[in-house]
């Protein structure tokens, strides 16, 4: 789908992939729709801040397999070539700066690069597992719900 590059826009964009996954068969509050929902939400954030040219939307592309069956697979595009996004460490005082990092830590994997079609532009994806993770996991911790959640972030521990 395509989405105005405003905050609205970025808005709907998260509000979609978090109905689209649940009319799929990953109810609202499953891990893979939650996970896939603040990671569309980043990138969509990401597009609209860094990536926006005036009069130019970005676009929003989201794949599902069955439930447990393979990668939820998010792709962001917008318009702008010459800023490339980063993974760069969060400043602990900064209000900013944490998408990125947030998304190589919940993603299965994600990477950036030209866009599709001989539009300009750029696509960062992101692609979450639908697997159920177990709490011995490397990385896995019980998060909210009793759904397994990525440690790591940095977010909020004391």
């Amino acid at each position: 789908m395509r989405f105005t590059s405003t905050a609205r826009g970025a808005r709907l964009a998260r509000r979609l992939v978090s109905h689209r996954l649940a009319q799929w068969g990953y109810p609202y509050d499953s891990c893979p729709n939650e996970t896939a929902t603040l990671i569309a939400s980043e990138l969509a954030a990401n597009a609209v801040r860094h990536g926006r040219v005036p009069g130019r939307d970005f676009h929003l592309r989201l794949t599902a397999p069955p439930y447990t069956r393979g990668p939820i697979r998010i792709e962001v595009s917008d318009t702008r070539t010459e800023k490339l996004p980063t993974v760069r460490p969060a400043d602990l005082d900064a209000e900013t700066g944490r998408g990125l990092f947030l998304v190589s830590q919940l993603a299965e994997r994600w990477a950036v690069g030209p866009r599709t079609g001989g539009a300009p532009g750029k696509t960062v994806w992101a692609e979450v597992s639908t697997r159920p993770r177990l709490a011995s996991e490397p990385g896995a911790l019980q998060g909210r719900k009793g759904h397994p959640a990525r440690d790591g972030d940095g977010v909020g521990e004391g």
